[in-house]
């Protein structure tokens, strides 16, 4: 029958199989695909209250290193960085954090008491007692936290960490 608009059986079957087949593997596979990059897409912002150590642990004037680590899980992979600060008391209600990264390149800063600053091994960076720089290549002081990133509860000072 040529010209009819009639479909055999057969044709029938095929299309109505391609069809069923087409919607299930569409309600199968986008759960899926979702399922397998959503975690990798997915942007972690992390913030929490870390305990420093007790307040009267900390010296007068004199920068004590403190350091704790964080965890992170960023899709399926879970990274622990460790982080270091300086933690200068100035009163017992009022305190200085200071990180201990160089502004240049990131190297990790220690205290010299006997020169009373920072220094960076790496390219030799100075840093005063306030995270001022004194000398060398980096372009702007340490970082320093206090106000509301600080705060004193049960003798225990928690410094506000943010990261993401």
């Amino acid at each position: 029958m040529a010209g009819s608009n009639h479909i055999s059986r057969r044709d029938f079957i095929k299309l109505a199989t391609v069809a069923v087949g087409t919607v299930i593997g569409v309600g199968v596979g986008l759960p899926a695909i979702d399922f397998l990059i959503a975690p990798a897409l997915k942007v972690t912002k992390s913030d929490a209250w870390i305990p420093l150590g007790k307040i009267e642990t900390f010296e007068a004037g004199k920068p004590t290193p403190v350091s704790f680590t964080r965890s992170q899980v960023n899709g399926w992979e879970k990274t622990v960085t460790s982080h270091g600060v300086f933690v200068i008391k100035k009163s017992d209600t009022n305190f200085l954090v200071l990180s201990n990264k160089c502004t240049h390149l990131g190297c990790s800063v220690s205290w010299k008491d006997d020169r009373q600053e920072f220094l960076c091994p790496c390219h030799d960076a100075q840093f005063g007692l306030d995270g001022s720089v004194l000398g060398g290549p980096p372009p702007r002081p340490l970082d320093s936290f206090s106000g509301d990133r600080l705060k004193v509860e049960q003798g225990v000072l928690l410094f506000h960490y943010q990261e993401g």
